[in-house]
């Protein structure tokens, strides 16, 4: 979580919102299957409004009654495990958020919360698989999964910007999946995501072994002008990383 989302809470939290998060946060400190009710209660309680970075009032709510769980490793992942089993949509995307804070205070979480986030990697939830793409998924995730992890936001529309770790992990592997996907959307006549090109551009020659370049000399008129567009935002593009 980036430091100011809880002081940003803060300030959004009315007097009673905040006396009722302070309390909640002391019951679940002291038994965590209080967490169980004041989990789904803190959107009702604390609001649902933005705050920044795509996390919303209740999504801070709730990390911070995570945060307060006294478990540990498997104790722990078992607790959020059945909070965002049995929660909404809301409640799912909160758990997620919160991976990496509860990763960074207990060294024995490790890859316990890998399975909630690959469940949201196979769903279509874009949400929940934006949400589930954060710091922990940028350590946890292997090589593969988080290239596949990347290849799912540019299918799903979701800019590549809000994927954690693009810059340090986005790989030649990744480019030439990246460049094929492109290739395959010319083929069918259709743009290209523009977010991808950053990565390709960090890898030469990814894009002329996808075949690509070819297609400004395809017979059909629609292949042909998809194919130019996309080289020619390609050429405009710095690489990943590029200042």
């Amino acid at each position: 979580m980036d430091p100011h989302i809880p002081t940003a809470l803060d300030r959004q939290l009315t007097a009673d919102a905040q006396r009722w998060l302070t309390d909640a946060v002391a019951r679940v400190g002291q038994d965590p299957a209080a967490v169980r009710t004041a989990f789904p209660a803190a959107g009702r309680r604390c609001g649902r409004g933005p705050l920044a970075d795509g996390w919303t009032v209740a999504d801070a709510a709730r990390a911070r009654l995570l945060a307060a769980l006294p478990l540990r490793g498997s104790a722990l992942a078992e607790e959020i495990t059945d909070l965002h089993r049995y929660g909404d949509a809301a409640e799912q995307r909160a758990v997620l958020r919160s991976l990496a804070l509860l990763d960074d205070a207990d060294d024995s979480f490790g890859d316990l919360g890998l399975p909630l986030l690959c469940a949201a990697l196979r769903g279509n939830d874009n949400d929940l698989i934006e949400a589930a793409l954060g710091p922990y998924a940028a350590r946890h995730l292997d090589n593969d999964g988080y290239r596949h992890a990347v290849l799912k936001c540019v299918f799903c529309d979701i800019p590549l910007d809000r994927v954690a770790g693009i810059q340090e992990r986005a790989d030649r592997e990744l480019a030439r999946m990246l460049a094929d996907f492109a290739h395959e959307r010319v083929a069918a006549g259709r743009d290209v995501p523009a977010d991808i090109w950053h990565t390709v551009r960090a890898h030469p020659g990814t894009v002329e072994a996808s075949g690509l370049p070819a297609e400004t000399e395809s017979p059909v008129p629609e292949r042909r002008d998809a194919a130019v567009r996309a080289l020619a935002a390609f050429s405009a593009t710095a690489p990943i990383g590029a200042t």
